[in-house]
């Protein structure tokens, strides 16, 4: 069994500050912690992570997994503010 030095595992994840800063530049409000925009950014933040932490392990397929199935979330996050936005146009041309 595999141990991790618990130095090692608080490196990889993003810090309370960090996000705190994320959130406050794409908030909607002061309360919006969990809308679509405030969603992506920490998304991308947390794949642009584990993309440097691949970049050094590159046999670690478990965070492979991860990355792909947060870039799957952020691809869908994407695509409901595309339709969202579409269909914001649509009632502003109908009106």
């Amino acid at each position: 069994m595999h141990y991790f030095p618990l130095c090692a595992i608080i490196q990889s994840m993003i810090t309370k500050k960090k996000k705190e800063t994320i959130i406050k530049k794409t908030h909607k409000h002061d309360k919006d912690t969990g809308s679509s925009e405030v969603q992506v950014s920490l998304l991308t933040e947390r794949i642009a992570e584990l993309a440097s932490h691949l970049k050094k392990h590159p046999k670690d397929s478990h965070s492979r997994r991860g990355l792909l199935k947060l870039v799957a979330d952020r691809r869908s996050h994407l695509k409901y503010l595309e339709n969202k936005k579409k269909k914001a146009e649509a009632v502003i041309a109908a009106e």
